[in-house]
């Protein structure tokens, strides 16, 4: 784990409980990463502005990563928005089509440095394992998203 990721994981961790959100309603992929950004404005981890920074990159390149999963995040540019590092989570209600991929999970990364691509390789290894994708996507409580992402969030 990067060191960033390790500070973090010693003062509470990058996902915090009330950055989790459970059963959230979107219509599309646009609205879900609006709404992973919010939550990560919500919790104090970015300005606003950082939204916009998600939008661009994924209309740049998708963040589909596979079993469900995305993991929207913002463009070099957005760095200067992020206050802290953090994840947020947002589990849709219904999947929305993400190019042509059903997405039920968002993990959202708010990164200060170059600790995103750390974070990044980690939640790929989590989130490709297809069983613990799958749990993710089942997951009905937020203590067990916090125990399914424990390897990114304690050292």
């Amino acid at each position: 784990m990067s060191d960033a990721v390790s500070d973090h994981a010693a003062d509470g961790g990058l996902l915090e409980p009330r950055a989790v959100r459970l059963g959230e309603h979107v219509a599309d992929r646009t609205e879900a990463v609006r709404r992973c950004g919010q939550v990560l404005v919500e919790i104090g981890a970015v300005e606003p502005s950082y939204i916009d920074a998600m939008l661009e990159r994924e209309h740049d390149i998708s963040t589909y990563v596979g079993e469900g999963v995305a993991i929207p995040h913002a463009t070099a540019a957005g760095k200067q928005a992020v206050l802290r590092d953090a994840l947020a989570v947002v589990k849709l209600a219904e999947p929305v089509d993400w190019e042509g991929n059903a997405v039920s999970v968002c993990v959202a990364i708010a990164a200060r440095g170059d600790g995103h691509l750390a974070i990044l390789a980690e939640l790929a290894e989590i989130l490709l394992d297809p069983q613990r994708a799958r749990a993710l996507r089942e997951a009905d409580g937020v203590d067990t998203v916090l125990r399914l992402l424990r390897p990114v969030t304690v050292s």
